[in-house]
């Protein structure tokens, strides 16, 4: 899940009025409403617009720690856009202190939480790198992966591999968004170009069955955010049915065919979505109270975590 996408309306509306922005919880409302991905794009950049110094990072790290144990989750990775922080001329590691700083009286109450740090895949390679060599200077054993999102039909692939490799030179686990509004080709350039870990969404694997295969055999890892592949129009998109309902997800099929997949909430506060309501989601498209259990034990099993240990940047 991304960190930006968990400002629910209340918080949206207080961080606007830091910066002597009147901004009601209703135009927040109004904003999380979305016909397809570009315009939930959209939407992402005009709420973390509000994210201007380290205070408000972390306000919205420790609202979102409390969101997490309201639903009993115990760990989580959490997804930062470091590379919108830099095309914003801030301080990553500043940011990224004060989150660490706010979240850390959670653990006392049993949540653990270590990051992402994310690349803005239109922003291009130059700016992927410095994301990287952030997570470097920050030196946190918190700071677990790598990964690239945004407009996957933005940057060709290739141009990404220098990157991946300096950030698993820096021990940093790597993956990417792929295959949500993409096709299998871009999963399949992700696992073989740059050599992921993680595919966050992953749904078009199912029009290629070879790569299906791959992805088994491999145990590369399908992040699954129903919720939001609905809301973003992905779902629609892969299926080639505007009235797609989440009942035909091809999650079942995906994780029946051997592929490791791990339930996720995405952006859940723009998604209007919960941990629990994906496990019902899950329910709802015929998954065995068996198989949703399995869901649970993936999670566990493919986290990217690491010893908790110095995580101080320095």
């Amino acid at each position: 899940m991304h960190l930006e996408g968990s400002i629910r309306p209340a918080v949206a509306s207080a961080l606007a009025g830091r910066w002597s922005v009147a901004l009601s919880e209703a135009e927040v409302h109004q904003r999380y409403a979305y016909q397809n991905f570009s315009e939930f794009i959209e939407a992402f950049k005009w709420v973390t617009s509000y994210l201007r110094a380290p205070a408000d990072y972390a306000t919205v790290a420790g609202d979102l720690a409390e969101q997490l144990l309201q639903q009993n989750v115990v760990y989580a990775e959490i997804t930062l856009s470091v590379g919108v922080m830099i095309l914003r001329k801030q301080d990553p590691r500043a940011n990224f202190e004060a989150m660490v700083g706010a979240t850390e009286p959670y653990e006392k109450r049993g949540l653990r939480l270590n990051w992402i740090f994310d690349a803005v895949r239109q922003f291009g390679p130059e700016n992927a790198l410095e994301v990287v060599e952030a997570a470097r200077r920050c030196g946190s054993q918190r700071i677990v992966a790598f990964g690239i999102g945004g407009d996957e039909l933005s940057v060709p692939t290739a141009d990404f591999r220098a990157v991946y490799e300096k950030a698993a030179s820096y021990g940093l686990r790597r993956l990417m968004h792929a295959g949500e509004i993409g096709g299998p080709e871009k999963i399949r350039e992700a696992v073989e170009l740059l050599g992921v870990e993680r595919i966050g969404h992953g749904i078009a694997a199912i029009h290629d069955p070879e790569l299906m295969d791959l992805l088994a055999a491999q145990r590369i890892v399908l992040e699954i955010c129903p919720g939001s592949n609905l809301r973003t129009g992905a779902l629609a998109k892969q299926l080639g049915n505007p009235q797609a309902t989440v009942r035909e997800h091809p999650l079942p099929k995906l994780l029946r065919h051997g592929i490791p997949v791990v339930l996720s909430t995405d952006d859940p506060a723009m998604f209007h979505t919960t941990l629990d309501e994906e496990y019902e989601n899950a329910a709802k498209m015929g998954l065995t109270e068996q198989e949703r259990k399995q869901l649970v034990t993936n999670s566990f099993q493919f986290a990217f975590h690491l010893p908790l240990s110095g995580s101080t940047c320095t």
